[in-house]
């Protein structure tokens, strides 16, 4: 199969189609990780998005069983239950040889309905988007000798909607209460959450009351106090979730412990008073950087297009607790009273290094002290 990518500044790139025969539209973006790509493709937060892979070589091992599921429920191997990008770019794809693979890349893209382009200069897609910003393209798979024209690729680029305006939590978000494990009960806004950030919780023995993103926090649930509130990832614009924003405001939600990660860190900054701004090119990879004020430095995978306007914190009642020394972005809030915790990063990894993991110990710790444990 022929394959095409139509970027909407009229830069194009033609290669090989694997995967799905298929025309889609979004939002063109590159990672920087070098292994993960089942669970990157999986992770909820890049919903709405065709992703380019920096690393040259892809599908080596291969693909896990997408049917496997944990003693909860939760996807064994994957992030949500089901491949969350429109498209996929990669330099070249080599045959899968590990122990645990199911299927090939390929053939679990044709299966998922996600087409794919190989044998593009992913290098020269990536310097174009780190330049001019990322931006909305077209990817489209189909007959070799058919390839479609820069002008019908743009017509079908005018057509769509842009990113920003997509309504993509609605997608991802469980559509009813969900109850997982046992211990100390905490609630969890379903922005597009993946299921590590899930298991991460479960691990430290709290039971996880998982909410569809526009319902209201309660104070109890089947007979048990709610004692913390975790916030999580999702994709789009932050500013777009007016409702979850007004939820976290609520005095009663307001006054829970609570944790925020990568897009819950953006709301909950946007919750008292602050306000976030779009990324040239985003964060998204496993090797980022974020420091804090007491000089450590740790490593962490992170998946992000917007960040908070440090300066817009003032009259919130927030404090910068970490950030990214390569361009300077806000990486942590905390609150004074020790109630709020947020990260930018994921401290679950999945892909990536889970050295962050003590914002999960110390938001066991929060909660236990809101119940007196």
């Amino acid at each position: 199969m022929g394959a095409s990518l139509f970027l909407e500044d009229g830069t194009r790139f033609d290669g090989r189609g694997f995967g799905a025969a298929a025309s889609k539209v979004g939002e063109v973006v590159f990672t920087t990780g070098m292994a993960g790509y089942p669970e990157s493709l999986t992770d909820p937060s890049y919903r709405g998005q065709i992703l380019c892979f920096t690393f040259p070589l892809l599908g080596n091992y291969g693909v896990p069983d997408p049917t496997a599921r944990d003693a909860s429920g939760l996807p064994e191997f994957l992030e949500s239950e089901e491949i969350q990008v429109r498209g996929v770019i990669v330099r070249e794809l080599t045959r899968p040889n590990h122990w645990q693979s199911t299927r090939s890349l390929p053939r679990w893209l044709r299966e998922s309905g996600v087409p794919g382009i190989v044998g593009v200069d992913t290098r020269r897609l990536t310097e174009h988007l780190r330049s001019g910003g990322v931006m909305r393209g077209v990817i489209e798979v189909g007959p070799i000798d058919r390839r479609p024209s820069d002008e019908e690729l743009a017509q079908r680029l005018r057509a769509a909607p842009g990113y920003p305006e997509e309504a993509l939590v609605p997608e991802v978000a469980v559509r009813s209460p969900v109850l997982y494990g046992s211990g100390p009960l905490v609630a969890l806004i379903d922005c597009g959450i993946k299921a590590s950030i899930v298991k991460a919780l479960l691990a430290r023995h709290l039971s996880v009351l998982r909410l569809p993103y526009d319902a209201s926090v309660p104070e109890r649930f089947d007979g048990r106090r709610v004692e913390g509130l975790l916030v999580g990832n999702g994709p789009g614009d932050p500013e777009q979730l007016t409702g979850v924003i007004e939820e976290l405001r609520r005095p009663s939600t307001r006054a829970l412990p609570t944790l925020g990660i990568c897009l819950g860190h953006q709301l909950l900054a946007l919750s008292r008073g602050g306000t976030t701004f779009k990324l040239k090119y985003g964060h998204r990879g496993q090797n980022k950087t974020v420091c804090f004020p007491d000089g450590r430095a740790i490593i962490v995978s992170e998946n992000h297009g917007y960040a908070v306007r440090p300066e817009s914190l003032a009259s919130g009642g927030l404090e910068a607790w970490a950030t990214n020394p390569d361009d300077g972005t806000l990486e942590g809030l905390k609150e004074a009273s020790g109630r709020l915790l947020a990260l930018q990063g994921h401290p679950e990894g999945h892909p990536g290094p889970q050295e962050a993991g003590f914002v999960f110990d110390r938001f066991r710790e929060m909660v236990e002290r809101k119940g007196g444990g």
